[in-house]
């Protein structure tokens, strides 16, 4: 773990009976459009954090995999179905989703992959119309829902 023994990054399925702690930085984070990384996390494209294995553990529950290809396994929780990782067999580093981490506004890509099956949309979203859950939804909405979602810390 880190210096004061906390991990530096922590996350988990969206029910929280998997859970994983990182005590290192990743090596990089990427964007991949290929198609079956789209197939594997029901979106346009997946956005992983790749990690030496030596600096991540998963540290509540372990998740179920489902080999995808010849080479690779990705992870998923077995209760909820948060897709969680994508690893090579056999390899010495492992990919997280980092839409399971609970910060994942702290893991900004910086490379993409696959890019011959990016949608052609896909470059346009951030010019769309867009507003907030609560603007969605409304405050008077908002307030009757209930969340069963696993919340983002330990």
């Amino acid at each position: 773990m880190s210096e004061a023994g906390k991990p530096v990054f922590t996350g988990g399925c969206q029910c929280g009976a998997v859970r994983f702690a990182i005590s290192a930085t990743p090596n990089r984070v990427s964007i991949c459009h290929c198609r079956m990384c789209q197939k594997a996390s029901g979106a346009p494209f997946a956005s992983f954090a790749d990690i030496n294995r030596t600096d991540f553990a998963w540290s509540k529950g372990q998740p179920a995999f489902f080999r995808s290809s010849s080479i690779a396994d990705r992870g998923y929780c077995a209760a909820c179905g948060t897709p969680l990782s994508f690893g090579r067999i056999d390899g010495d580093r492992i990919e997280i989703m980092t839409g399971a981490f609970d910060r994942p506004d702290q893991l900004v890509p910086t490379r993409q992959y696959g890019t011959e099956s990016r949608l052609g949309w896909v470059v346009g979203i951030s010019n769309l119309p867009s507003q907030t859950t609560q603007q969605n939804y409304g405050p008077e909405k908002m307030a009757t829902i209930v969340s069963h979602q696993h919340p983002d810390h330990d």
